[in-house]
């Protein structure tokens, strides 16, 4: 299977188990309130629906997507940056919206060139991280769902692939917050659930060890560093897992110690 493949089906899987945990849910469920301050249940699937069906656009009609994204801004300048409440969708009606909009994008990858560029709303993107930025969004924005319903996730080594795109965030992660970026990288070491361990700057001599779910719960900004198993040795690295930050866009809050 190719690294593409191998991302498809991770995410399709991570669709299926963030489907499992929402189906049936009832009027009031959908409206429970998730640890993202002011997103609901419903929210959290909406925005994966808007971004899959935007995604979809990108791969099949770059022109069209550029257009969308000119709406967008527009929109944002006008205070409605929240697009997919706009739909006006109750819950089930957002669960469908969803499960189209993420089969279209997963139809799109099936011609994908893996030397190409995609378009969005930074600079163009390799298919793989294209992709993996897929899966992280799926399983962040699962995981809020789940700690909402205080059920969790299934862990698997899927895992791995947002892992990757944690340690690759590095230097974005202080410069976004216009921190110096660090000279010397973190030596990370994460063991997944079915016993695979995988490391990254092998020669660093600080570190971050631990399970590979904490690491990703850490980057995607679902925990903070003190409520998981993660080990930090050195400041460089106790720094970076202070500010880590796997996804674009501003400086994210994070959560606080204990919630």
């Amino acid at each position: 299977m190719s690294e593409l493949a191998e991302i498809v089906e991770a995410i399709r899987l991570e669709t299926q188990a963030l489907t499992e945990l929402v189906d049936g849910l009832t009027a009031s469920d959908w409206e429970r309130m998730t640890p993202a301050e002011g997103w609901t249940i419903t929210d959290q699937i909406g925005h994966l629906a808007y971004f899959d069906e935007q995604a979809a656009l990108a791969l099949t009609d770059p022109g069209a997507f550029a257009d969308s994204v000119n709406e967008a801004i527009h929109a944002i300048s006008e205070g409605t940056a929240e697009l997919h409440r706009q739909r006006g969708l109750d819950g089930p009606g957002t669960l469908t919206w969803f499960t189209q909009a993420r089969h279209r994008l997963l139809e799109a990858t099936d011609d994908l060139d893996p030397d190409g560029r995609i378009p969005w709303y930074g600079p163009p993107m390799r298919p793989e991280s294209f992709l993996v930025a897929r899966l992280m969004e799926t399983w962040a924005h699962g995981t809020d769902v789940a700690d909402a319903l205080d059920r969790a996730l299934p862990v698997s080594d899927r895992l791995f692939h947002i892992a990757d795109l944690g340690v690759r965030t590095f230097s974005w992660s202080f410069a976004v917050r216009d921190l110096e970026v660090p000279e010397e990288r973190v030596r990370v070491e994460l063991t997944g659930p079915s016993g695979t361990t995988r490391t990254w700057n092998e020669a660093s001599s600080q570190s971050v060890t631990g399970p590979v779910e904490d690491f990703c719960l850490v980057v995607t900004q679902r925990r903070h560093v003190d409520d998981t198993a993660l080990i930090t040795d050195g400041p460089v690295a106790r720094r970076w897992m202070e500010v880590a930050q796997v996804f674009a866009g501003p400086p994210g809050p994070g959560r606080p110690p204990g919630s």
